[in-house]
């Protein structure tokens, strides 16, 4: 079985790696590490198919470090324990600490990071961890306090030409078929700054044809949507399928939201993610009709973000059938759009009413400020004054969905005390 061309061209050294010049160039911060043979541990965040894994492999390799690695979609603390123990055992009086790399760490629980923190702290391994979420959400604080955080970016248009160039002249298979590569624009737009998924859009476009390759926009777009599939497997589909399930929620259908959840679960999808779209979802859909709903949503994430797969499926299913089945209403959502629509357009620079303002000073005092404002809980709990600046007196905003009974409730309230006013 032949393989596969980004492994064949797999950079071994950072002089064969292309972009990230930050990090790899002249006086980039890796090159610097590898220089000086002083390595911290670190975290390289950024898109799929940038190289975070090869630059852990050169750094590794470039210090002749052992070279430890897990999957944090498939290793457990056990898995974490059994190679930091492993790497404790390889470290001989003054030698330098063992590195272990883990790969999409923003995978790990609460507790799996945990269990690296005391190695991480005794030097006993140096970690370098990859992730396309910010590590700020996904790691935890006194793991990521003792981490550089380096960020990587897509490649542009000109490094996916270098790279281009490197394939069809250094790959013995591709230089065999003698390939003409009359127009690149299609090629690098569905390669979306990710190395990877372009020399696996080359492997797709050399196999779709024998002999003599000529590679131009419309033959690209043709075989693409023909192996859409093979190429993008985390693309188009993966957010229809989150579309789906957004709506299913949304649509008080919890069947079909379950079976969406299903679906994204066994496809591999972070369940942090979702759990991070229930809590929007809960407060831009369902919002003031069933309050409860935002509680459940963000005890879920916390709790997903406790626990991990496989458990944390039960809570996120808890969760979906919850909300599919709440009244829904978006009309805080859109009381803020309307607000900010309104914020953006003005012009004006609307000055706070003085009786609004606090009087801090006694020339504040002096000047009005505070003076006439009413302490509503000195006249009932409702003193009726203008809350407004001025020329925005009976500006509404928000407008209730009285279609269901909380925010009817709410509405009628907000008659009787404002009367004809909004």
């Amino acid at each position: 079985m032949s393989i596969p061309l980004a492994e064949r061209l797999r950079p071994k050294t950072l002089d064969e790696y292309i972009g990230q010049e930050h990090l790899v160039g002249k006086n980039g911060v890796l090159r610097k590490f590898i220089e000086t043979g002083n390595l911290p541990s670190f975290i390289l965040w950024g898109p799929p198919g940038v190289g975070k894994t090869t630059l852990a492999r050169i750094v590794a390799n470039d210090l002749k470090r052992p070279f430890f690695t897990l999957s944090a979609v498939t290793a457990g603390v056990k898995d974490v324990r059994d190679i930091i123990e492993s790497a404790r055992k390889q470290r001989f009086f003054d030698a330098q600490s063992p590195i272990l790399f883990i790969d999409e760490i923003h995978r790990f629980n609460k507790s799996q990071q945990d269990s690296l923190l005391g190695a991480v702290e005794q030097g006993v391994v140096t970690l370098i961890g990859a992730t396309t979420e910010n590590p700020s959400f996904e790691v935890i604080s006194p793991l990521l306090s003792r981490c550089q955080v380096y960020i990587l970016q897509p490649m542009n248009d000109t490094e996916l030409q270098e790279l281009l160039t490197r394939a069809l002249t250094v790959d013995t298979e591709l230089k065999a078929r003698k390939i003409d590569v009359k127009e690149t624009e299609a090629l690098f737009r569905f390669s979306g700054g990710d190395a990877r998924k372009l020399l696996n859009i080359l492997e797709i476009l050399a196999g779709a044809t024998d002999g003599k390759l000529v590679i131009t926009d419309k033959f690209v777009s043709e075989c693409l949507q023909e192996n859409i599939a093979l190429y993008d497997k985390n693309g188009e589909q993966h957010y229809d399928v989150i579309s789906a399930f957004i709506k299913s929620v949304r649509g008080s259908d919890p069947n079909a939201a379950i079976y969406y959840l299903a679906r994204m679960l066994a496809g591999g999808e972070e369940p942090r993610f979702i759990a991070r779209r229930l809590v929007i979802l809960a407060s831009e859909d369902i919002g003031l009709a069933n309050p409860n709903a935002l509680l459940l949503a963000n005890a879920c994430f916390d709790t997903v973000h406790k626990i991990g797969m496989p458990e944390a499926r039960i809570t996120l299913a808890e969760t979906v059938v919850y909300l599919a089945a709440s009244p829904k209403s978006n009309s805080a959502y859109l009381s803020i759009e309307r607000a900010m629509g309104m914020v953006g357009r003005d012009t004006t620079n609307r000055p706070v009413p003085l009786h609004l303002r606090n009087a801090v000073t006694k020339l504040m005092k002096d000047a009005g400020y505070h003076k006439g404002y009413k302490y509503d809980h000195d006249h009932g709990g409702f003193s009726a004054q203008e809350f407004m600046p001025e020329g925005l007196e009976g500006t509404k905003f928000w407008e209730p969905n009285t279609s269901n009974p909380a925010e009817a409730k709410m509405a009628e309230y907000m008659r009787e005390l404002w009367k004809d006013k909004y």
